[in-house]
């Protein structure tokens, strides 16, 4: 079996587990994530608690649960948010004027300058706590992104004979970008938008390990694991469900991403070999 093939449906099989397993808890969750029980802190993995409790005495099972879907619907957001705001940006940069795109793309290179991270750190200062604050932030580093990805591709679309054939024809901009530009970008963006929603899921996440993100008493990954680090040495097991979940999550996205690209680009090779 190919590589590309293993990494498609590896990352398939990883994603589709981590959205169900998401999925469940808006109808079911072992616990109330929330529900706290000082009496029963600190439980060791057991039948009645499949991965312990923490330091409030709340199952950790359900907390993952729930703060996988918060995971998930965040970056979900996010990733639309940015991948919608980078596609116009780099759309019109290309389609516009010199002076226009020169003005744009100088934007977007002073945002890819700055440290992903710390642009959502400055965005979220400013904005706000919360779950909307956080996902705008993360939407605002991934614009770059997109908005590169569609500039270079347009560029090299356009030089293109059906292309000029469609302008010497007198076709509009619009007409051109939405019948002629469009679709041989839409499989790129695609494998993008899937490589970035894990990206966004460990943004966000870091936020909220920084107390920046998801605030309490809503459950999310990073903060679980900022809760758990103080108790790391001592009770290990309240750190290693969350962070494996959130490797793992990630983990597979990637590797879905990857393995579209793969494919995507093993479909073209041989239509046009």
């Amino acid at each position: 079996m190919k590589r590309h093939s293993i990494s498609f449906i590896l990352g398939t099989v990883i994603t589709v587990v981590a959205i169900i397993f998401s999925a469940v808890s808006l109808v079911f969750t072992p616990y109330d994530p929330e529900s706290m029980d000082i009496y029963n802190r600190f439980q060791g993995p057991s039948a009645e608690h499949l991965l312990g409790t923490d330091h409030f005495g709340r199952d950790i099972l359900s907390r993952i649960m729930s703060g996988s879907l918060v995971a998930l619907s965040s970056a979900l957001l996010s990733v639309t948010i940015g991948a919608l705001l980078g596609i116009v940006i780099g759309l019109v940069s290309a389609l516009s004027p010199k002076y226009v795109s020169s003005i744009l793309q100088r934007i977007i290179d002073a945002l890819m300058a700055f440290p992903t991270i710390l642009i959502a750190l400055m965005l979220v200062t400013i904005a706000g706590k919360g779950i909307l604050p956080s996902a705008l932030a993360v939407a605002l580093a991934i614009v770059p992104v997109f908005s590169r990805l569609v500039y270079t591709m347009i560029l090299e679309t356009k030089e293109k004979l059906y292309i000029k054939a469609a302008v010497s024809y007198g076709a509009g901009r619009f007409r051109i970008a939405a019948f002629h530009l469009f679709p041989p970008m839409f499989s790129r963006l695609v494998t993008q938008f899937t490589s970035s929603i894990g990206r966004a899921i460990l943004l966000e996440s870091s936020l909220s390990f920084l107390g920046l993100g998801i605030q309490p008493p809503s459950s999310s990954l990073g903060m679980m694991l900022s809760e758990a680090r103080s108790y790391v040495l001592t009770y290990p097991y309240q750190a290693i469900p969350a962070g494996t979940t959130l490797l793992l999550i990630v983990l597979g996205f990637n590797l879905l991403g990857d393995g579209l690209s793969e494919v995507i680009d093993g479909g073209r090779r041989i239509r046009h070999g």
